[in-house]
């Protein structure tokens, strides 16, 4: 539940203070523009998270973590939290004089990044404060927004917005709403055409969003290992996601982002005659309905047979993965293949899945019910 109380931060203009250690991301961006857009989405996301923190007993998150924000702002404007059950699409702007909420056709068209409500939000980082001129729900803007192709957004002038934020916060509380309209599911990127897509954007294209059609950019967008590796491509990095790297040569900046680090597991005996032997490999603590699991992936046997292990076992040593849940590896474009999945059909110890791969070979994980700060990833084998 929230507060009763109102954010005492927020005047009747609706002004919050940037806070004084918020900065620059330390992520690099391939354009000037993509770094200004970075930073004012910092800001913003600064001053919300700061008095969203302070002024409610629900702490917001990140959507869909943290890790993920260069990679969003270097082709979108926008940052998604989530604040209680309701998902908010904070929409920075530059402009002072700024008549209507303009929302990049991303935020509004695909289905995993929709918001329930979106804020138009002025950004003032030299006097250090933002500034909430108004918001309104994704039901909205379908149905009054004007769709702009020229530049894929929808806009809703400023008279059909709802000025005061308080309303929002009412709303969420004690007015819960229809918010979301119906929209249509992507269809599916076939990893070849994936790849010549990430070639071809991750070169020098000033505006890849609006390169291709929108349904091939907005599945390539939406699946955050391609995202990822398209932003990669853009600033001339190299493959960060490498798992054979990450244990011969340390685990990369990004990858602790997301949690990753290596230990060392004791393995099973194979044999009557074989003894139990340690391996180095990856662990993850992943969040699921408020406990924690890890993720462990380690090779089975010789590295170089390519044969990997994952596992999900109970953070706790003597705890149980609940009825219901599901391990289940799915290829780079999302495919299924046989024995891809292993499922609790009673309190187990530990879920497994055991997989051949060949080098260079991509693999994505995923749980169910699916843990907190969750989004696809690509790990190359």
């Amino acid at each position: 539940m929230f507060s009763a109380s109102f954010p005492s931060l927020l005047d009747n203009e609706h002004i919050l203070e940037i806070p004084s250690t918020s900065t620059a991301p330390e992520q690099k961006f391939s354009t000037a523009g993509a770094s200004e857009r970075a930073l004012i989405n910092q800001l913003c996301l600064d001053a919300f998270l700061c008095m969203l923190g302070e002024e409610f007993s629900v702490t917001p998150k990140v959507y869909p973590n943290n890790a993920a924000l260069a990679s969003i702002w270097e082709f979108v404007n926008g940052t998604a939290i989530s604040f209680g059950s309701a998902r908010l699409v904070l929409i920075p702007t530059l402009a002072m004089d700024s008549d209507e909420l303009r929302v990049p056709q991303e935020w509004i068209d695909i289905p995993e990044w929709v918001g329930d409500y979106y804020l138009a939000v002025q950004v003032n980082p030299d006097e250090g404060w933002v500034r909430v001129y108004g918001h309104t729900n994704h039901q909205n803007i379908k149905t009054l927004g004007v769709y702009n192709p020229s530049d894929r957004t929808y806009s809703l002038e400023t008279e059909d917005l709802i000025q005061d934020l308080n309303v929002l916060w009412l709303t969420t509380q004690y007015y819960p709403e229809v918010t979301r309209a119906s929209i249509s599911e992507l269809p599916p990127l076939p990893q070849a055409q994936a790849e010549n897509l990430l070639q071809r954007l991750g070169a020098d294209v000033k505006f890849p969003r609006l390169e291709i059609p929108f349904q091939l950019w907005g599945a390539l967008l939406a699946h955050g290992g391609w995202r990822q590796r398209l932003y990669e491509l853009r600033q001339g990095l190299t493959q960060q996601t490498s798992v054979l790297q990450w244990l011969t040569d340390g685990i990369s900046n990004f990858a602790t982002q997301l949690g990753w680090s290596t230990r060392e597991f004791i393995t099973a005996p194979t044999s009557m005659r074989s003894r139990e032997a340690s391996t180095i490999g990856l662990s993850r603590q992943v969040l699921i309905a408020g406990d924690a699991y890890e993720l462990r992936i380690f090779s089975k046997g010789n590295a170089s047979e390519l044969v990997w292990r994952f596992e999900l076992r109970s953070f706790n040593s003597e705890g149980l993965i609940p009825e219901g849940f599901k391990l289940r590896l799915l290829t780079e474009d999302l495919q299924t293949f046989t024995n891809n999945e292993d499922v609790a059909t009673a309190p187990l110890e530990l879920l497994y899945v055991e997989v051949m791969l060949e080098s260079g070979e991509g693999i994505v994980w995923e749980v169910e019910p699916t843990p907190e700060n969750y989004e696809r990833e690509i790990l190359r084998f």
